[in-house]
């Protein structure tokens, strides 16, 4: 069996090229057959793991972070043209690895080595997500307004990780940043369609149950049943938003009357507004005005 190792060495603030000689090594020592390359630029994980499917490799391993893994199951769905694909291996030395955490990777980098030689396997879901008629594949979470705003000012926070990172970026997004849009979400499940018009906080679209590091946004979700779950959230008052950031830390935030959750196959948001959006934590668009998400059940062969 082949592998092909694709390593982020900025993830983690450089902990990817740190960490470069240890799994040459942890890899080395499990006899595993495999090829490494280093990403010197930002999307360049999509292109060798894409060529590592049309080249035959068995497994293809991002090493970084949510991002990288991102970037690595849109190169494997892009070779397979959108059918099922595998298998991917993660090693996690990012800021947030929230989908390593969902299909049961350990953040010990010589246990993860350990469950990659093992070789133990899930088929998982994939989303796609179309922004104003572009598509592009999701494995954890779509978010749409707050957290797309917390994505955007992320980026000015380069030296942390973890909740580190995300909790200043949430505050000043919270105080600063935000303009909840006016927005028209549509979604549809068991043959049903729902509509709704509101000032939209935050919706988020998740496979997965936790991004950002830390904050349960889907509690109840399963990444393998052929669904979405839906966290939309109206706009409310600054200090009503502070009081809730808590709960989703916890996953206790889905009763609470600002909050609606909700599953379906397919959900939609438009508004004349600009919209701004990330894809497991990447940031996807801050003009759109148009976005759909549907769910691609049972996808991509992991690793666990």
């Amino acid at each position: 069996m082949r592998y092909k190792v694709i390593v982020n060495p900025i993830a983690g603030s450089g902990l990817g090229a740190k960490v470069t000689p240890d799994i040459h090594n942890l890899l080395s020592a499990q006899g595993l057959d495999y090829d490494l390359a280093s990403t010197t630029w930002p999307g360049e994980a999509v292109e060798l793991a894409r060529q590592a499917v049309l080249d035959g490799y068995d497994t293809v391993v991002a090493v970084g972070g949510d991002g990288t893994y991102h970037e690595a199951i849109n190169g494997m769905m892009t070779a397979s043209n959108g059918e099922t694909v595998g298998n991917l291996g993660v090693l996690p030395v990012g800021s947030a690895c929230d989908f390593a955490y969902m299909i049961g990777v350990s953040p010990n980098l010589e246990e993860a080595c350990l469950q990659l030689a093992r070789h133990q396997t899930k088929v998982v879901d994939v989303g796609r997500v179309t922004v104003d008629g572009v598509p592009r594949y999701f494995d954890n979470t779509v978010g749409v307004g707050f957290d797309g705003v917390v994505t955007l000012e992320r980026r000015k926070f380069k030296y942390l990780r973890g909740m580190a990172l995300y909790l200043p970026v949430v505050l000043k997004t919270v105080f600063v940043s935000f303009h909840a849009p006016r927005s028209v979400v549509e979604y549809e499940g068991d043959g049903e369609k729902q509509r709704l018009e509101q000032d939209v906080l935050m919706l988020t679209v998740c496979i997965g149950r936790r991004e950002g590091g830390g904050f349960y946004i889907a509690p109840d979700a399963q990444n393998d049943d052929g669904l979405l779950e839906l966290c939309l959230t109206e706009n409310i008052p600054r200090l009503q938003i502070l009081r809730l950031i808590p709960h989703f830390m916890k996953g206790t935030h889905v009763d609470k009357p600002p909050v609606t959750m909700a599953r379906g196959t397919r959900v939609a948001i438009s508004s004349p507004d600009n919209l701004i959006a990330h894809a497991d934590g990447e940031l996807l668009c801050t003009e759109a005005h148009h976005i759909e998400c549907e769910i691609l059940p049972q996808r991509i062969r992991v690793v666990c």
